[in-house]
């Protein structure tokens, strides 16, 4: 299809992560706002779900005088709701619904559900129906909005991120067809669960059935509800081709485009500002390390860096911590000392106090805490899988040892009680950052690395190493900025080894090598800006309002 360059006149966008940050997709929306305020000013409003009666979300501005009229109106028809802004660059318009009220009439939903479309919701349990109460919540919102400031005259376009907003989708279809409708899968359902349960996912793609596969492992209604929803939406789009072939596999529907996940520059701080929240990253993290295990780090210690959702496999946190004991095992080439952190957060209890009394009077300790290893306490430790896979390599973080892994089980929002800085102003203090990734439909860890000029190791398997290597038009490598190793469903111990491998290299490069990998990696960075990307979104709109027109000229 050609470019289609005209915007629709409104757009409406759902998702769980509108205003709540808990994963990749806060940073889809989060990120793209601005590109969509410039574009159409107010002409966009985000829906979320709303968590924080009788507390304060900082990620919120709610605005009392903003449509007063039709939340008045909006609370007659049943719809509890705050609007505001997000407070984000651009502050789009947003309205926070309480979606609590409509557990009363949930099998009437789901009973309509399986009468207007076959969804299957007979087998959910644990988030389907938090997740499909906001999803029928946030489509409701949309319909009375329509109604109160939109006609047939304008081009609407409502676009639903994920199986949480399927729901929504399919209300809004059927109750308000004018609205062109979009569903964005970032990641399958039962494409992640088939990963996630340790079944080969890649080999035998075409060999699964998806509904098949969702009975075995227990996945039903999430995955009836999401394959349904692309079949019926006016345009369905995935992020990556990996996840577009997923798609055409497991939910029997071609996506009809591909909206890769962009970045903006105005999250990277530029000059002597970046100088200095390098170097104070770079402080703060060495002061944890020493205060933890004892060790004086050199200045010149390699930082290097995982992170991400606590996903063991999916994400490879499996491979990094082998390929950390490969670089153990192989230390003596290395020029430099390493110290590795897996920044993924687990069920954290809280701070280690031990570690917390040390930092409160920061000095250079040469004894280490007990336990060494990791910077909070969890719950249950003794079933956490990245110990458990540490205590069964031996991994300790002895004074002797030239690598030193530390878990840092928690989320780094500058509140955590050890490292007191957020995730963005830590990840400017690495080095490298490594991203093994199983099952990465996209991969917004190692977009965001290299956008802070840190080179960064990811695989074959993820979106942003496809497109990376799509960009280069060969095989990847750190000297490009961004290393892509080839991964498979059977070469764990490969891509462990290119791991190491890499950090050796590393390692022996002259401070102008390093530099210059990492301005190549901020220039890669530069071509995912949403000012690249935003043109798939046109086409996707294009398509939708195309599709709907049609639909209701049947």
């Amino acid at each position: 299809m050609k470019e289609n360059n005209t915007l629709p006149s409104f757009i409406f966008e759902s998702s769980w992560e509108v205003c709540n940050k808990v994963g990749g997709i806060y940073t889809v929306l989060s990120t793209r706002a601005k590109t969509m305020q410039d574009a159409l000013k107010d002409k966009v409003v985000f829906i979320g779900p709303d968590f924080w009666a009788g507390k304060e979300n900082p990620l919120f501005i709610e605005d009392k005088k903003l449509w007063t009229k039709w939340v008045s109106k909006a609370k007659e028809e049943g719809l509890s709701i705050r609007v505001g802004r997000w407070n984000i660059p651009g502050e789009p318009l947003v309205v926070l619904v309480d979606f609590n009220p409509f557990f009363a009439i949930r099998d009437e939903l789901y009973t309509q559900a399986w009468n207007d479309y076959q969804v299957d919701s007979l087998h959910g349990y644990g988030d389907y129906d938090e997740a499909n109460m906001f999803s029928y919540a946030a489509g409701r919102v949309v319909e009375s909005f329509y109604k109160e400031f939109l006609n047939n005259a304008d081009d609407v376009v409502y676009q639903a991120h994920e199986w949480m907003t399927c729901l929504g989708a399919l209300y809004v279809q059927k109750s308000v067809p004018q609205i062109a409708t979009i569903f964005t899968t970032h990641a399958t359902s039962i494409g992640r669960s088939i990963a996630g349960n340790g079944k080969p996912l890649y080999d035998y793609l075409w060999a699964y059935d998806g509904t098949q596969m969702s009975r075995e492992l227990n996945m039903e209604a999430k995955h009836s509800i999401e394959r349904q929803t692309a079949h019926h939406v006016d345009c369905f789009t995935t992020v990556s081709d990996v996840t577009g072939r997923e798609c055409k596999e497991l939910l029997d529907k071609e996506c009809d485009a591909i909206l890769m996940n962009g970045f903006e520059a105005d999250f990277v701080p530029k000059g002597a500002k970046f100088t200095s929240k390098r170097k104070a990253a770079r402080k703060r993290i060495l002061e944890v390390a020493n205060a933890l295990t004892g060790h004086k780090f050199a200045d010149d210690t390699l930082i290097v860096a995982t992170s991400g959702r606590y996903e063991f496999k999916n994400k490879g946190i499996d491979v990094f911590i082998h390929a950390m004991r490969r670089c153990l095992d192989q230390s003596a080439d290395l020029k430099n000392e390493v110290l590795a952190l897996i920044q993924v957060p687990g069920w954290v209890a809280g701070p280690r106090a031990d570690l917390q009394a040390r930092l409160d009077f920061p000095q250079v300790y040469d004894t280490a805490l007990d336990n060494p290893v990791i910077t909070h306490d969890l719950h249950e430790m003794q079933h956490d899988q990245v110990l458990n896979l540490f205590r069964a390599l031996n991994i300790s973080n002895s004074e002797e040892s030239k690598v030193k892994v530390i878990f840092v089980p928690c989320y780094l929002d500058g509140a955590d009680g050890i490292f007191q800085m957020p995730y963005y102003d830590l990840l400017i203090g690495n080095d490298l950052a490594v991203y093994p990734s199983y099952y990465e439909p996209w991969g917004y860890t190692p977009l965001e690395a290299v956008a802070f000029h840190v080179p960064c190791i990811t695989t074959s398997l993820s979106g942003f190493g496809i497109w990376a290597q799509t960009v280069k038009g060969d095989i990847s490598t750190l000297e490009d900025g961004v290393e892509v190793i080839a991964r498979n469903d059977y070469n764990n111990d490969e891509v462990a080894q290119g791991i190491c491998h890499a950090l050796l290299r590393y390692s022996e490069c002259s401070d102008q090598e390093r530099d210059t990998m990492r301005k190549k990696a901020s220039a890669l960075s530069k071509k995912a800006l949403w000012k690249n990307f935003f043109t798939y979104y046109k086409q996707a709109y294009a398509i939708a309002l195309e599709n709907a027109k049609l639909r209701q000229s049947k």
